[in-house]
């Protein structure tokens, strides 16, 4: 028997049903479950256990009742429930998660269902999944047909009925009483997956439940970005002993509940508990009644026609779902959905949308009505959800006397004003890309900035004269135009542009023309490069591709820095990369870094300015390495005047076309071909990452002291030197333990005994008296028979086998002085990855908390560059340059940061600290709170402080390190001084 389907109940559903909406730290969501549930005619009891209460969420609906419960937190979810189920007066209810979708009808069948049905405990129908991208919806079968009535007598029957083909029922409409008496029962801190299996198990047991053959739920997708996902198949599967005591405790704890289970003992009712665990799982490996199989996408790009559905090949006709009245309903969330936006999959994709629709919506001085017009008609084909664009076009239409269209697009604002839709400029600016933009506008120039710029420049022989050779093999004209079109938008004129095209010639022009075509093919436009850099008559010469975007300050700075830049050869200023899917990203440079360089030439090696003679001198571009031109060029400029005059200008030139992730031939052959010069065989392999790797194949193999520090320090100690000795390959070398006249009488047993049957490769240098840390390191150091030292420290653990070849690779470089580690923790988070003077008001190491394997900013975690200081958790230097240097400070940094002012006497010696993320260490990485030695170390490299050459002025100074800094706008009066 399947129960009285429907009901002749006249009570208002006010007086029966309330709506329990659960929600944390999600306002986005928030609003656009109230305003879909808005118009649902029962109560609705809103918990919202935000940190910060949603404003003017009461005010949404008469029916809302709304509750700020900040007190239970995420964590705090089986109290928030238990709360919500004691405020609830109805005889029924239902949770709604704040993405969720109840159908309304789907819910009154269900009220009534159980109305007419009072044996029955629980009723709900079939869900379908969605995700949300930026203008369409995929959709999803969830659920698949099941039995649909559970109406046995005996309640062990029922559950082992119901968990044989689950599906969830937490979501289900109620009766509030059986609800009430088990979140009574339900022992405090029960974990979330425990909820769920003790909940369907209670709510079986106690009475019978209907699953109606109507659509109920559209639900969001887990998809791994999304906020929220638990997982009970671990708790029912895993066969540990831990695992299987919670389970049987769990089964007890539910077997002396007082339910509709009968005819059992408490020992075999907790049996049953247990097979129903099992028969549970089962259903969820065997996907008896769960799946997740895509069935259709729905998209909504035109606002006159409404969604248009695409149907897979794969369809379930035998679910309630294919009907016209379910779609109309689904109509009504996708409106939603498209114009309250949520939940960080569907933002991330709109903000390349959202970006390029606020670059349509420009004019320029050249516009024409046809033209404004059709930039507009693009903007609505990227998203017929946001207002402004729809309003502007609307007007425009207006304004061109086609009123008919236009009504269909006011007719669409007013549906769009009917709800709280997005404001697309609000929202943008909430992401990166329109934090980015609003940071370049931020930094351009007022016209009275720019009129004393010009005088400036005019006072000064005009200034520097730029050079632009710009290429164009796809002739591509319309991304030249966006190239030209930046370029006239700036207040900049010192320049000439040589264009070299594939394409027909659009004028006949000559050098001494600001714009000059030059025809050229994929086999000569390098030789017609050089030449014209040899005619140029302009101080510094540029290399870009038609679409490159300049920036109005660019240009501008550039020439009132580069006024008086005698010996500058060459000058990399920053940029901002367009990725794939229209977003922006800043990509700050540090000062010059030869490491990072030839790291990542895709990155650093482009939109460099030349001074024009430089590079003539040096012979010009290369043909055999048109993927590379400018990375083989600056790689022949430190072969024939070393690093100087290679200089950086912290001032976003270009927004570009993100670089390829791909390996690039070119990039790796000159890298090769340049390695040679400086007398290395080396290896050069291409990444992952679309970075380049050196193994430099140093012939020597030297001996290594390795030095780590005692202080009555046994249990580290241990660790430390066993991660040494089992996980190290290369042999020669020796361990070196420095200790500090330690008490512990079981150390010096442990001591005394490793320095006995070490043969020799473990030795042990003891301080008659305590000494501070510096002056210990120093001892040892003196000690030490290797041509290379290594600083480990005792709470470290060496975690790659070839840790000291690969510190080795590049120590033996002549022009190294210190090679650093990558600090990790147990979990495989970064602890450490180099070291920035003055982030934090101190000194702190970027990419805190960051996955070990993560890529970084500028892909910074993955590769080999300079820093200016590395922490001597595991640091590597040559013994000669430790004695040349004095070794550690002992006077000024006896306990802390000598390791800091190491490596800054380094490079006052002209040598480079080398940090490799091929070196791996797991190690704290906390650095010390010695705020008297940090002051120590600021007033003795003020320079150092005042600019960290590793970082990036662009960049905040707080945090983690490499985030964009607040919006500021240039000194120009500084400059003009």
């Amino acid at each position: 028997m399947q129960g009285i389907y429907g009901s002749e109940n006249m009570q208002p559903l006010s007086e029966l049903f309330t709506l329990v909406l659960i929600t944390h730290n999600r306002p986005t969501f928030l609003r656009r479950a109230l305003q879909y549930y808005s118009t649902l005619p029962c109560k609705i009891l809103v918990l919202d256990s935000s940190a910060i209460a949603l404003e003017g969420a009461a005010t949404v609906a008469d029916t809302i009742d709304y509750r700020h419960l900040p007190q239970f937190g995420y964590w705090g979810i089986q109290a928030k429930l238990v709360y919500g189920v004691e405020q609830v007066t109805t005889p029924y209810m239902v949770f709604a998660s704040d993405d969720d979708f109840l159908m309304h009808g789907g819910l009154t069948e269900s009220v009534n269902f159980l109305e007419a049905n009072p044996d029955y405990g629980l009723c709900h129908g079939y869900c379908l999944m969605y995700l949300t991208h930026s203008n369409y919806v995929q959709y999803y079968l969830r659920d698949k047909k099941v039995n649909e009535d559970y109406n046995a007598e005996l309640g062990q029957d029922r559950v082992l009925d119901y968990v044989s083909q689950y599906i969830p029922p937490f979501y289900a409409v109620h009766r509030t009483s059986l609800l009430r008496d088990w979140y009574a029962a339900m022992p405090e801190g029960t974990i979330f997956q425990w909820q769920e299996i003790g909940h369907v198990y209670y709510m079986l047991a106690r009475a019978k439940a209907r699953i109606l053959p109507i659509p109920y739920v559209v639900r969001e997708v887990n998809y791994g970005r999304s906020d929220h996902n638990t997982e009970i198949m671990t708790t029912l599967a895993l066969k540990d002993a831990r695992s299987v005591a919670d389970r049987e405790r769990f089964a007890g704890f539910l077997a002396s509940l007082p339910t509709g289970i009968k005819g059992l003992d408490e020992h075999q009712t907790a049996q049953v508990a247990l097979q129903s665990f099992a028969a549970l799982a089962e259903s969820l490996t065997k996907r008896n009644a769960l799946t997740i199989e895509p069935i259709f996408e729905s998209y909504w790009t035109d606002p006159t026609i409404g969604p248009k559905r695409v149907f897979g090949p794969q369809q379930y006709v035998e679910m309630p779902f294919y009907n016209s009245a379910f779609f109309d309903q689904l109509t009504q969330c996708e409106f939603l959905l498209h114009s309250m936006p949520a939940g960080r999959l569907q933002l991330e994709e709109m903000e390349g949308a959202l970006l390029k629709q606020e670059a349509l919506q420009r004019t320029y001085s050249n516009d024409t009505p046809a033209t404004i017009q059709t930039r507009l008609i693009e903007a609505v084909g990227l998203g017929a959800f946001n207002r402004r664009v729809m309003q502007k076009l609307a007007q425009q239409l207006l304004d061109m006397d086609e009123a008919a269209d236009a009504r269909i697009l006011t007719d669409w604002v007013e549906r769009l004003d009917s709800v709280p839709t997005f404001d697309s400029r609000q929202l943008l600016d909430t992401m990166p890309s329109g934090r980015l933009q609003n940071w370049l506008q931020a930094r351009q120039p007022n016209d009275t900035a720019v009129r004393k710029i010009n005088q400036h420049l005019a006072a000064n022989e005009g200034g520097p004269q730029f050079g632009i050779l710009l290429l164009d093999l796809d002739a591509d004209m319309d991304k030249l135009q966006v190239t030209l079109d930046s370029l006239m938008e700036s207040a900049f004129r010192a320049f000439k542009v040589v264009i070299f095209t594939t394409g027909d010639l659009p004028a006949v022009t000559t050098a001494q023309n600001t714009l000059h075509f030059v025809k050229v093919t994929a086999a000569n436009y390098v030789d017609k490069l050089n030449q014209i850099a040899r005619q140029s008559t302009s101080d510094w010469l540029l290399l870009a591709e038609a679409g490159d975007e300049f920036t109005t300050a660019g240009f501008l700075r550039a020439s009132l820095e580069l006024q008086d830049a005698e010996g500058c050869r060459a000058v990399a200023m920053d940029e901002i990369h367009r990725q794939e899917n229209g977003t922006l990203v800043d990509v700050f440079r540090p000062a010059f870094n030869l490491d990072l360089l030839q790291s990542l030439p895709s990155l650093i090696a482009r939109h460099w300015l030349i001074r024009r003679e430089v590079l003539v001198e040096v012979g010009g571009f290369a043909r055999e390495f048109t993927s590379a031109l400018e990375f083989d060029l600056l790689l022949r400029l430190i072969e024939t005047g070393g690093l100087a005059g290679l200089a950086h200008l912290a001032e976003p030139l270009l927004i570009t076309a993100a670089p390829e992730s791909t390996a690039n031939e070119h990039e790796r052959q000159t890298l090769v071909r340049h390695l040679v010069t400086r007398g290395y065989q080396a290896q050069v392999s291409a990444e992952t990452s679309a970075g380049l790797r050196i193994e430099y194949r140093h012939a020597g193999r030297p001996k290594v002291s390795v030095i780590i520090h005692s202080q009555d320090n046994l249990e580290h100690l241990q660790r430390c030197l066993v991660s040494v000795l089992q996980r190290t390959r290369y042999q020669n070398n020796e361990v070196i333990i420095a200790d500090n006249h330690s008490q512990s009488a079981e150390l010096h047993t442990w001591l005394d005994s490793l320095e006995r049957n070490g043969r020799g490769r473990i030795r042990l240098v003891k301080a008659e008296q305590r000494l501070s840390t510096s002056a210990l390191i120093n001892l040892a150091a003196g000690e030490a028979q290797g041509e290379y030292l290594v600083l480990l420290a005792a709470d470290a653990e060496v975690v790659n086998a070839n840790w000291i070849e690969a510190l080795l690779n590049q120590a033996q470089r002549p022009e190294v002085g210190v090679v650093g580690a990558k600090l990790v923790d147990r979990e495989g988070s970064v602890t450490g990855a180099g070291l920035i003077l003055g982030l934090n008001g101190g000194i702190a190491s970027p990419f805190i908390g960051e996955k070990k394997d993560a890529s970084g900013y500028m892909r910074r975690l993955l590769v080999e560059q300079n820093y200016a200081a590395v922490s001597g958790a595991c640091l590597m230097i040559r013994k000669e340059v430790f004695d040349a240097l004095g070794g550690l400070d002992r006077e000024h940094f006896d306990d802390v940061y000598a390791d800091v002012d190491l490596c800054l006497k380094v490079a006052d010696a002209g040598l480079l600290t080398v940090w490799t993320p091929q070196v791996q260490v797991t190690h704290p990485g906390t650095l010390p709170d010695a705020p008297q030695a940090v002051a120590a170390l600021r007033d003795k490299w003020q320079a150092r402080f005042a600019h960290d050459e590793a970082y990036n002025t662009n960049l905040a100074l707080t945090g983690t390190g490499f985030a964009l800094s607040e919006p500021a706008p240039v000194n120009w009066a500084q400059l003009l001084a």
